[in-house]
């Protein structure tokens, strides 16, 4: 598959098929994304892999612990402004009507983000921590890292969700992985195949036009 394909079908897929996906696929997954840029080749990126037994466990885990808890970064800025307000409001808005959940439905808009926590049905994901004392520049190492392993994944005929929705559970995830406490959690990933029939992984989101964001100097 070309590089464009790739980046072209990349989604957030929001219901995957219970098809398994190998440990060992994972594994070169993970091993592959790990030749990303990293500034001083710091490599600041600690992944913990989760295979089908892996999120089995954790939602069982899950199932005993609060639904959220305080996360330890913003996500988004508490003032964003515009664009990317309106950018934000627009996805959210496109994905609730692909799933037909009114703007008023509270309830089933709740359960549509509790479905985070079941990893949207997939088999398997990674979670990504980086240490405490990285600074922008190795968040930003991170970043290349994810953007790497998805991109991989469509190679491979897998679909993915980042979700930074785990920050919201970053305790109940480091406990469950045993991460040390100078690691921080950035976000889960979720990875399985993609379920074509529903209608919610049809949605591609929309990109700003390159005279909106670029320009030659």
């Amino acid at each position: 598959m070309d590089v464009i394909d790739a980046v072209n079908k990349r989604l957030s897929v929001r219901n995957f098929l219970p098809t398994p996906v190998e440990p060992d696929v994972l594994r070169q997954l993970v091993t592959d994304a790990s030749r990303s840029p990293s500034g001083g080749n710091v490599q600041p990126w600690r992944i913990y892999v989760l295979d089908a037994d892996g999120t089995r466990r954790m939602r069982e885990y899950l199932a005993t612990k609060p639904p959220v808890e305080p996360a330890e970064f913003n996500m988004y800025p508490p003032d964003l402004g515009e664009p990317y307000r309106t950018n934000r409001f627009a996805i959210g808005e496109q994905m609730y009507a692909k799933l037909g959940i009114d703007r008023e439905d509270k309830a089933a808009r709740f359960a549509q983000m509790a479905k985070n926590t079941d990893f949207f049905g997939a088999p398997a994901a990674i979670f990504c921590f980086v240490d405490r004392c990285m600074g922008a520049a190795q968040w930003a190492d991170l970043g290349m890292f994810l953007q790497t392993f998805m991109l991989l994944a469509v190679d491979r005929g897998l679909g993915t969700c980042p979700q930074l929705f785990w920050s919201l559970q970053h305790k109940a995830v480091s406990t469950f992985c045993n991460a040390p406490e100078n690691e921080m959690l950035y976000c889960g990933v979720s990875i399985g195949y993609v379920d074509e029939t529903d209608p919610v992984n049809t949605l591609r989101s929309e990109r700003m036009p390159f005279d909106q964001f670029a320009r030659f100097v």
